[in-house]
C-alpha cells in the first residue's frame, strides 16, 4: 500500500524482497512435495532440485538467510538421500547446521545435525555421526518434537544393534 500511495522507494524495495521471500517459500515447499513423492516412490523427480535451488537463490536475493539455510538442507536431501552423494551433500548440511546453531534455529539444526551425523557415520566416522545423531535427538527432545525424538531413537538402536550393543539397542527402542 505504501508502494502504490505514498511512491516510497523503500516500500518499493521492501516489496520486492518479500516477494522474493514469497517465491523462494513457494519454491521450497514444492520441492519438499517433489520429496515426500520420491519418499513414496523411490524415484527421482529432477524438479526436486533444481527448485531447491531456485529457493536459495530468491532466498539469499531478498537478504533472507533463515530461507537460506532451509534451502541449504534441502539440496543437502537430495544429494544424500535421493541421489545418494553423501561428499556432495556435507558442505550444505554443514552450512545449514552453522547457520541453525548461531541463531538459535534449533529444528533445522536438530535436521541438519542428524544428516551430518549419516554422513559422517557412512564415511566411517563412527564415533562422531553417533555423537551427531545423539546431539539431534537432544535437540528435538528440548524442542518436544516427539516424531523427530522417535525417529532419532530408532537410529541410534539400528545403530547399536550393527554394533552388537543389543542392550544398548533394546533400551533405546524402549
Amino acid at each position: 500500500e505504501q508502494a502504490l500511495f505514498t511512491g516510497s522507494a523503500d516500500a518499493r524495495e521492501a516489496a520486492g524482497r518479500e516477494l522474493l521471500r514469497a517465491e523462494a517459500r513457494l519454491a521450497q515447499e514444492r520441492g519438499r512435495t517433489l520429496h515426500a513423492d520420491f519418499l513414496s516412490e523411490r524415484k527421482e523427480d529432477p524438479r526436486e532440485l533444481e527448485l531447491f535451488s531456485r529457493s536459495l537463490e530468491l532466498a539469499r536475493e531478498a537478504g533472507d538467510e533463515r530461507l537460506e539455510s532451509w534451502a541449504e538442507f534441502w539440496i543437502g536431501i537430495v544429494h544424500q538421500v535421493v541421489r545418494d552423494e553423501n561428499e556432495r551433500s556435507l558442505p550444505y548440511f554443514q552450512a545449514a547446521y552453522d547457520w541453525a546453531r548461531d541463531n538459535g534455529e534449533t529444528l533445522l539444526q536438530s535436521y541438519a545435525i542428524r544428516h551430518l551425523g549419516f554422513g559422517w557415520y557412512e564415511q566411517g566416522s563412527r564415533g562422531e555421526g553417533r555423537s551427531a545423531l545423539e546431539e539431534s535427538v537432544r535437540l528435538r527432545r528440548e524442542d518436544g518434537f516427539l516424531p523427530g525424538v522417535a525417529a532419532g531413537l530408532l537410529t541410534l538402536a539400528e545403530i547399536a544393534d550393527e554394533e552388537g550393543r543389543s542392550d544398548d539397542a533394546r533400551r533405546l527402542l524402549e
